[in-house]
């Protein structure tokens, strides 16, 4: 499957980065800058090529027939928003049935500029016990990948300005909505 992948990226004029996560069977990767649906296509493809099945959240609304038997095979879990569960529990949760997992995030949680992030990937990282990567997409450069391994400090703030500083160096398919 990973030849193919590069292949159709190749032909969509993108490259994949060489720097893989080796030896890591779990891990929160939180993506960036997100600013475009086109972001899901071309992160899947990415992912494949390197043979990691991203997992992600997403509303429970979406999971119904036919989108919901996709939404499962792209590597959706289901997430009841309107209930109070704790949603952490849950990604924690996925982390424990499987052996390997990679957890993919996009805390702006937009495509649209967005300041605050939304901080669970970290505290999910946290709780489950597993690396944080660092991936990005570079639409200037056509080019994507993981940049680098991040533990967690406990000090949510520093930690995720920490993450924008090496994502904000990346040109988003719409930049002026990417990280500042």
């Amino acid at each position: 499957m990973g030849k193919i992948t590069r292949f159709i990226l190749k032909v969509l004029g993108w490259r994949v980065d060489a720097h893989t996560p080796e030896g890591i069977n779990k891990c929160v990767v939180v993506m960036g800058p997100h600013t475009s649906n086109w972001d899901f296509i071309v992160g899947r493809l990415a992912f494949a090529s390197y043979g990691v099945n991203g997992r992600f959240l997403i509303k429970k609304e979406l999971f119904f027939f036919p989108l919901g038997w996709f939404l499962r095979a792209m590597g959706g879990i289901p997430v009841d928003r309107k209930t109070r569960n704790n949603t952490t529990d849950l990604a924690v949760s996925e982390f424990e049935k499987n052996e390997k997992m990679f957890m993919v995030f996009t805390p702006e949680g937009t495509r649209s500029y967005n300041p605050k992030w939304k901080k669970g990937f970290y505290y999910i990282a946290l709780k489950a016990n597993v690396p944080i990567y660092i991936g990005y997409m570079d639409y200037e450069k056509k080019i994507g990948g993981f940049h680098s391994k991040f533990t967690p400090t406990g000090d949510v703030d520093k930690d995720i300005e920490y993450i924008k500083n090496i994502l904000k160096q990346y040109k988003g398919k719409h930049p002026e909505n990417g990280i500042r």
